[in-house]
């Protein structure tokens, strides 16, 4: 059964309707239906006070007062209606997250101009001519069109991203550098075509694609973990399940991790279906934005490659979701609305009859138990596609190795490094920091240079010449003198950062082509993925880099893989710190040797007998998860109990910590559900952007209704002045 039979309640002009707005208001508000009247779900434009905003009607109006005094619907705007499963999914992720529905709409209609009615536009293009004078300002003009290959901009969005006025756009169409012409606001997507023969597919392979498309074709909801090593073509396989969604006239959407996968994966979605999918990311333009959100909602997007927020889109008719490196944390959002998109995928999958596939070589804890209970099918690919077999992992003792001070690169991994420099191989060197130096301390004192509004010590970004906090982003100059003690020339850089190992590289192997991969080097996704695709032609012999390497990239001649420091993730007193360092270690070490060419992987550690580098280094996945999961049953811990992280905030560290003794003394509705509290205390990192934290933390068994307790706990504090309250289910980290 699919989605596009709906039949959607209608209201007749003058019939009182409850629209939902994004505004920060908490209920929905009552307006007269318009001339001609609307349908549930309808997107309508509505007056608010002075103003104009866009609601959806979302059932019969309250009442309760004079309806003379309603004021109408201003007109219905030309937008598929929302769709009853997308009103659903929004209402109950607002209710497990405990977040406003205003805030939940706003979520599922971010796109700009959606008020604006289907016109031609002026649009521009790269022209072929050159400018007859190059001035900066018309220099990063053509710079973002060169960097958005082949995309088209209207002339504010163009000026707006080049940081330039109106005027040097018109000068340079004038002169033929830029082209405008007339175009449709929102074009179709091309179709894609299931019938194009993908990959030849190994038995394993097959089998696990025949499992997939016969879940499809099903009609039904059912949620798969497809688990491969890595290299394994779990890609490939999924694609397939994508061709019999697509057979199927039904929607399909990939969730990736990181944007910088985006492009070698959208070449091989052209490459098995013959055209580009939509896309849906922080990367794309604002124009683009638009005509995917449109083209989704009236069935002309087929199959859509998004970050975490593409959840939101308003799909006709949506029949599979996959979920790429399912175990991934930028699946959680930790800002405005705190929702794991991983666990909504399988929500909005139940509420349209849609197959979920989460696909990762190492899966959650959460996925392993919920496919260790039958909840969900698991589907596994044992083998490295084609010639490609398994690196050789293994740890490198650091407490026998002879380092100079201030080094990192161990002679064990320089002198494997050297080898595959000797052979025209690749090296990769994983140091999950970025930066320069963590720390920078003043010798003369032990001043450690701090940031002015966290409590976080500053990173030293070499490139940038300049400190930064990596919790609001403040930067300040490197200091000559100690800003405690004011003596000159005191001031070092302490321990590594994956800038300062670039550094020692060179030193080692200046003849070497170094690339260093870190977020904060590439002023843009675009520029960051075209440095991946250089890297994967060979246009590098040592890359180095932090946690994003370890995301799904292949580079064919890389062979060996260094961990600078496997010991760093095993610190701290996160429950899910064994977790993410089995997982990201795997991950990283799965880089190596993916071509036929055998790889290794090499971890320095300063304690190999640690039970996870040991789990790490045997490859005996089944065993650590099992052993993982009884000390979190023991622990009575997700997935096997239940947490909520309550953040509180403020300027004034009293008012905070007020509110937190006051929430604590007052924890009645909790203990009735046999809920525990914990704190309040300060937060890990106590203080961001100048705002003092702290944290309560509440556990509870697996089947407590943990939200409605915290919603009738919570709801008698009223927050004063500048205070806040959020509420964190299932938190990800607890910093």
């Amino acid at each position: 059964m699919t989605q596009q039979s709906e039949s959607p309640e209608f209201f007749a002009q003058g019939e009182r309707v409850g629209v939902l707005t994004a505004q920060p208001l908490d209920r929905l508000l009552d307006y007269r239906a318009p001339e001609g009247g609307c349908f549930l779900g309808a997107f309508v434009e509505v007056p608010l006070g002075p103003r104009k905003v866009i609601g959806v009607v979302w059932g019969e109006g309250a009442g309760g007062f004079d309806a003379a005094k309603l004021r109408s619907v201003i007109r219905v705007l030309d937008l598929a209606p929302m769709r009853t499963e997308m009103r659903g999914f929004l209402e109950r992720a607002a209710q497990y997250t405990l977040t406003p529905m205003s805030m939940m709409l706003r979520l599922g209609t971010r796109a700009p101009g959606l008020a604006d009615p289907p016109s031609m536009r002026k649009i521009l293009r790269r022209g072929d001519q050159e400018p007859d004078r190059l001035t900066d300002a018309r220099a990063k003009v053509l710079d973002v069109m060169d960097e958005y290959e082949g995309a088209a901009f209207t002339a504010s969005e163009l000026s707006g991203l080049a940081g330039v006025t109106s005027s040097v756009i018109k000068g340079l169409v004038k002169q033929g550098a830029i082209c405008e012409e007339e175009a449709p606001r929102d074009l179709p997507f091309p179709p894609l075509d299931p019938e194009l023969p993908g990959k030849t597919l190994s038995d394993d392979q097959a089998a696990a694609a025949a499992a997939l498309e016969a879940g499809v074709n099903g009609g039904r909801y059912g949620t798969t973990l497809l688990k491969g090593v890595t290299g394994s073509g779990k890609t490939e396989v999924y694609l397939e399940a994508v061709a019999a969604c697509l057979r199927k006239g039904r929607q399909a959407l990939v969730l990736l991790p990181e944007i910088a996968l985006t492009a070698e994966f959208l070449k091989r979605v052209e490459a098995r279906f013959g055209a580009v999918p939509a896309e849906w990311h922080s990367g794309v333009t604002m124009t683009e934005r638009r005509r995917v959100w449109r083209m989704v909602g009236q069935g002309a997007a087929q199959l859509v490659i998004g970050a975490r927020s593409s959840l939101y889109l308003p799909f006709r008719d949506l029949g599979l979701i996959i979920v790429d490196e399912e175990h991934d944390t930028s699946y959680k959002q930790e800002e405005g609305v705190l929702y794991n998109a991983r666990d909504l995928a399988v929500w909005r999958a139940s509420l349209c009859q849609a197959q979920v596939v989460l696909a990762s070589a190492t899966p959650s804890l959460e996925t392993w138990a919920n496919a260790e209970a039958g909840k969900y099918t698991r589907l596994d690919l044992t083998s490295r596609f084609g010639e490609a077999v398994l690196p050789e992992m293994r740890a490198v003792d650091m407490r026998n190795e002879d380092l100079l001070p201030s080094t990192w690169i161990s002679p064990t991994l320089k002198q494997a490094m050297k080898l595959r420099l000797e052979r025209g191989e690749q090296s990769l060197l994983f140091l999950n920091r970025r930066g320069f130096a963590p720390v920078t301390i003043c010798r003369a004192c032990g001043t450690q240079v701090a940031c002015d509004n966290c409590d976080a010590r500053m990173v030293e970004h070499r490139f940038m010449k300049r400190l930064m906090c990596h919790q609001c982003g403040e930067t300040k100059p490197v200091p000559i003198e100690c800003p405690s003690c004011k003596v000159e020339g005191k001031m070092a850089p302490v321990g590594p950062g994956i800038e300062r190992l670039g550094e020692e590289a060179a030193a080692l192997f200046p003849e070497a082509r170094i690339a260093v991969l870190s977020s904060d080097l590439f002023g843009s996704a675009r520029a960051l993925k075209q440095r991946i695709e250089e890297i994967a032609a060979g246009e590098a012999d040592i890359i180095l880099g932090t946690q994003l390497v370890a995301k799904g990239h292949n580079f064919p001649l890389l062979t060996l893989v260094g961990v600078i420091d496997a010991d760093l993730g095993l610190q701290g007193s996160d429950l899910r710190a064994a977790e993410r360092t089995f997982q990201l270690m795997r991950q990283v070490a799965g880089r190596a040797g993916r071509a036929e060419r055998r790889g290794e992987a090499l971890m320095q550690s300063f304690q190999p007998e640690h039970p996870v580098i040991r789990a790490i280094l045997s490859g005996d996945e089944e065993s650590f998860w099992k052993a993982e999961a009884a000390q979190r049953q023991a622990a009575g811990v997700p997935p096997y109990g239940r947490m909520a992280g309550i953040i509180l905030s403020g300027t004034d560290l009293a008012q905070v910590f007020d509110l937190g003794g006051a929430l604590a003394r007052n924890d009645g509705q909790l203990r009735q559900v046999g809920a525990q509290l914990f704190g309040p205390a300060p937060a890990p990192i106590a203080r961001v952007r100048g705002r003092h934290r702290v944290r309560l933390l509440v556990k509870a068994d697996k089947g407590v209704p943990l939200q409605d307790a915290i919603s009738r706990w919570i709801a008698p504090f009223k927050l004063k002045g500048d205070l806040r309250l959020n509420v964190d289910i299932d938190p990800q980290n607890f910093f």
